[in-house]
């Protein structure tokens, strides 16, 4: 029998979705990046946590707000069409984001613009992810949704690197930023353009296939809540990876605050900058770690029981990390958070899959999404409300911590039969 990655990579049709995946999202890594520099990371602009909890906001809730929604209509568009399209009006909605920046603006148009961008982004992921099961043969479809969304992340993350040198390589500031814009636009095209290789019926949808209306999907959702709020190891598990995000969420403003005001001179933004790459890179190389370890030690210890010790380790990581503030505590911190929340997610996705019926499990799944979203954003307006300049860090450090150790304890309360 073929091994399931051997049979996914060897379709042609799944090649072909992964490539205008990985281009897409490198598309996004890199305006992820020029609007991170551009809003956070010049001299020219004093950053604040309200500016950083809008900047979440935007990147983040549209997610929440339109994705359980985009099936509605990727059941009855060709979802190669919303690939071509969807990447080339990306393309086309950077031109006033493009605008706004060339012009030094960071208010409410450069919102409203990047706001638009990802909207349509949402559509795209979607029509990927939608398209997979009509690519590879039906036992390789669990590998190949797991190969997807981690090289498209990876691809992402290496992007948003490359962006940031390019843009301190061109001198730094508004310009640079451009730049970077300009050539994510042409990124985009060619993500619109590689799904032209593919027949326009290839992708789906079947012409069987049912599209449920917006009111069928309110109900569905309804439905799955109910379960999701009767299969404790479920619930707790999706509670569990929130509480991570709002430490995510929250943890990342402090490092930027700290970096960008505190721990270096004002017009030191390069610097800063080049730290905080630092530490989200190793918050990166913890998820890889807790990605590595989890399928072991889950089976010796259990999920739950591993989540909360991995929970208890980054709770106090966290806390010893902003506290000493310092450039090496925050990439420790990052490190112990990023580790946790591949911990908890790997297994938290396996309890939903375990505990949630078929007929609810995408729904449930679409819940999830909201609910991590929202305690991102939550945790990032936490510190702009209680500490916007970073002044008692530690003490929000600490709350961030004792969140987490709590979130342990209690998660260990949960009983599997």
């Amino acid at each position: 029998m073929t091994h399931p990655l051997k049979a996914a990579l060897g379709s042609r049709l799944y090649r072909k979705l992964l490539a205008i995946r990985l281009t897409g999202q490198a598309g996004d890594g890199m305006l992820q990046s020029a609007l991170a520099t551009f809003v956070l990371f010049s001299p020219e602009r004093q950053a604040s946590a309200s500016a950083i909890a809008a900047a979440f906001a935007i990147l983040a809730l549209p997610y929440s707000l339109i994705g359980p929604f985009t099936g509605v209509l990727l059941d009855r568009w060709r979802r190669q069409r919303v690939l071509l399209w969807g990447n080339l009006l990306r393309a086309l909605s950077m031109i006033p984001v493009i605008y706004f920046t060339a012009h030094g603006d960071s208010g409410v148009g450069l919102g409203v613009s990047v706001l638009a961008a990802i909207g349509i982004n949402r559509f795209v992921l979607a029509g990927l992810s939608a398209a997979v099961p009509l690519t590879v043969p039906e036992p390789s479809l669990t590998t190949a949704n797991a190969i997807a969304p981690t090289a498209g992340t990876m691809a992402a993350a290496i992007a948003a690197f490359l962006g940031v040198g390019l843009r301190q390589a061109l001198g730094g500031g508004d310009t640079g930023s451009v730049i970077v814009l300009c050539l994510t636009a042409g990124v985009f095209v060619i993500a619109g353009l590689l799904a032209t290789r593919v027949h326009r019926t290839e992708f789906g949808p079947l012409p069987g296939e049912h599209a449920q209306t917006a009111r069928q999907v309110l109900r569905g959702l309804s439905d799955g809540a109910h379960q999701l709020w009767h299969r404790h190891p479920a619930r707790n598990a999706i509670a569990m990876v929130s509480a991570q995000r709002i430490a995510i969420g929250a943890g990342t403003v402090i490092a930027v605050l700290l970096l960008r005001l505190h721990l270096n001179p004002p017009d030191a933004t390069d610097k800063a900058l080049n730290e905080l790459a630092v530490m989200l890179a190793a918050a990166a190389a913890g998820a890889l770690l807790g990605a590595i370890t989890t399928p072991v030690m889950s089976r010796r210890l259990g999920p739950i029981r591993w989540t909360s010790t991995s929970y208890l380790v980054a709770g106090v990581g966290a806390w010893f990390g902003v506290a000493a503030a310092s450039v090496v505590s925050l990439i420790l911190a990052g490190l112990v958070i990023g580790f946790a929340g591949q911990v908890s997610k790997v297994c938290g996705d396996t309890l939903v899959q375990e505990w949630i019926d078929e007929g609810n499990r995408g729904r449930v799944f679409a819940l999830y999404d909201v609910a991590v979203n929202v305690a991102l954003v939550s945790g990032v307006v936490f510190v702009a409300v209680l500490d916007p300049q970073a002044v008692n860090a530690g003490l929000t450090a600490a709350a961030i911590g004792i969140g987490m150790i709590v979130s342990a304890l209690l998660y260990l309360r949960t009983r599997l039969p």
